[in-house]
């Protein structure tokens, strides 16, 4: 498994960074994250360098797993190895636990190429090297996990192990990324509904809402201030492009709109790995029903098998009321983001009709060895040809400004980086955030423009020549993800414009005054009122109610979680003792 994972990120080794979609966003991420761990902060909410300096409350909404993750791996390794490193963990994550759902109805060998064949799906690595969405990927490792432990036999009403393990997983969708999240949840409660019905019992359901309950409450620390916050953020930009909304992104979708042109091309391309995923399951089912390598436990098959129906459904336009019916199905943004679901299944079905001569095998029926080994060379002939193929076709070439040598140089030059749409302050827009900007810029106006934009560069950029503003505080004393401090001597009365942007998170004050109104700039930097002589502003991040409230829920939720899985072990090893006496 671990080969195969080394395998898949061969041309990130030989070629270096693939800079896809995302890669920008996640490599900041990792850095601001680090850089708070480092002033001691062990959980951010802001991001300091965004918006050139400016920050952003990126840490609020974005889930934290990965960025920890790479900030983990970048306080240990230099930069540059850090997205081989992430890339080849995810994916030896999802063979690992493609492979643990696997053994519950293969054999060792099967279940050991169905996590391959899962590493190497074309989604997978479409998703690393086109997107570069190591939160996304991450998904890969949750939803097996998640479809494993529905589908564990019990013979207790509730299980306390399975039912734990099931808020783990939920949790750590959620943690990992929003999206995953959904879909886990989702997919947990059909899943569940329809292993229920092949059993004809309750309790895959019983054990599926109590591990969601619980997983939520575990992950909402996170998950109650993403959600409440989103008032003071413009949060609808992630759903606001026509390029993001579900109804432009069913299977070959095709536009007039030259704005989607790009939109368009990247659909071609992930509807023909949609239509290849699918087509590749369908065989696999084909080849094993017909061979009665499916024979058996059908409340274990039919239930994985229908997956691929329920994605392929929801990749087409007649599947438009359900995204608009259903809460939160809008913020996946694309449909074909479910085709995350279909690699354990790809991988076990593809296992099954490919070894299904080692189950015949154990059963005494017995098939001939050489014929298992040229069905494992062809694939491992496959797999190396996919690896070739996508180095070549979706490996995203480095410009020397998104480069990772380039954006370390700007991070350590103190220019920071462009900010997150979705997360600029609500009436604020980001495009008008100026480069280059002092720490305090003295002002006549509150709401005066700062910077100018040229030919060249469509965002604005600032210059003491161009004398919009007096630079009383060149860079500010202190600035990390929870204190900010400048300190100056103010020529005239005025205005204060902070290079941080507002967020009502941010405790502000002045020379020891707290200032409520921080204005309402267009570029959504703070503005505070100032009289001439010397001058302090501190700005200090406090805790809102909504992060204590899903503290305390998290709390509570891991306390239950541990009582239920402690509780049920105990009660295993009372009544094995009981028996062995007997």
């Amino acid at each position: 498994m671990l080969l195969a994972a080394a395998l898949a990120v061969v041309p990130l080794v030989l070629r270096g960074t693939s800079c896809g979609h995302d890669f920008d966003f996640h490599l900041v991420s990792w850095i601001d994250a680090l850089d708070s761990w480092r002033h001691g902060i062990v959980y951010p909410h802001w991001a300091t360098t965004p918006n050139y300096m400016a920050g952003e409350p990126r840490f609020v909404f974005y889930p934290p797993l990965t960025w920890m993750l790479g900030a983990a791996l970048g306080a240990v390794l230099p930069w540059m190895a850090v997205p081989v490193a992430m890339t080849f963990l995810l994916l030896a994550g999802t063979g690992l636990a493609t492979r643990a759902l696997a053994r519950q109805a293969l054999p060792e060998g099967a279940a050991t190429l169905a996590g391959c064949v899962a590493i190497f799906s074309g989604y997978s690595l479409y998703t690393v090297y086109e997107r570069s969405a190591f939160a996304e990927l991450a998904g890969g490792i949750w939803i097996p996990l998640l479809l494993l432990l529905v589908l564990s036999e019990r013979q207790r009403v509730v299980d306390g192990t399975a039912a734990a393990g099931l808020a783990l997983v939920v949790a750590g969708a959620w943690l990992s990324n929003a999206p995953v999240g959904v879909m886990a949840c989702y997919l947990l409660a059909g899943f569940a509904v329809v292993v229920a019905v092949m059993r004809r019992s309750l309790k895959p359901v019983l054990r599926a809402a109590l591990g969601a309950v619980l997983g939520l409450g575990l992950a909402a620390f996170y998950l109650m201030p993403a959600a409440v916050e989103q008032k003071w953020v413009d949060i609808e930009q992630a759903t606001g492009d026509a390029g993001e909304q579900i109804q432009n992104s069913f299977l070959f979708g095709h536009h007039a709109d030259p704005q989607l042109a790009l939109h368009d091309a990247e659909l071609q391309r992930v509807s023909w790995i949609a239509v290849a995923m699918l087509a590749v399951i369908a065989a696999a089912l084909v080849i094993s029903w017909r061979r009665k390598k499916l024979a058996g436990a059908r409340s274990w098959w039919v239930p994985l098998a229908l997956i691929p129906a329920g994605v392929l459904f929801l990749l087409l336009p007649l599947s438009l009321p359900v995204w608009n019916l259903l809460p939160k199905m809008q913020f996946l943004q694309f449909p074909w983001r479910w085709l995350v679901v279909l690699e354990a299944p790809l991988g076990i079905f593809v296992a099954a009709a490919v070894e299904q001569g080692v189950g015949s095998r154990e059963q005494g029926i017995g098939r001939p060895e050489r014929l298992q080994w040229i069905g494992r060379a062809v694939c491992g002939l496959v797999f190396v040809g996919l690896t070739v193929f996508v180095g070549r076709v979706f490996f995203e070439e480095c410009d020397p400004y998104d480069a990772i040598p380039g954006m370390l140089q700007d991070y350590h030059n103190g220019d920071g980086f462009q900010g997150t749409d979705e997360y600029e302050p609500v009436g604020a827009e980001n495009g008008l955030v100026a480069e280059n900007l002092p720490a305090a810029c003295l002002v006549a106006d509150a709401n005066a423009a700062l910077g100018k934009t040229s030919a060249d560069n469509p965002q604005p950029s600032w210059a003491a020549e161009q004398k919009s503003c007096v630079a009383v505080v060149p860079d500010p004393e202190s600035a990390d993800a929870k204190h900010w401090r400048a300190e100056g001597s103010v020529p005239s009365a005025g205005y204060l414009v902070l290079r941080l942007r507002r967020y009502p998170a941010w405790n502000v004050t002045v020379n020891g005054a707290r200032v409520a109104d921080l204005g309402t700039r267009d570029d959504g930097l703070m503005v505070v009122p100032v009289s001439p002589g010397s001058v302090k502003v501190q700005a200090e991040w406090r805790a809102t109610p909504d992060m204590w409230k899903g503290r305390l829920i998290s709390f509570t939720a891991l306390t239950l979680t541990a009582a239920l899985g402690l509780v049920t072990v105990l009660g295993a090893v009372g009544r094995r003792s009981q028996s062995q006496l007997k």
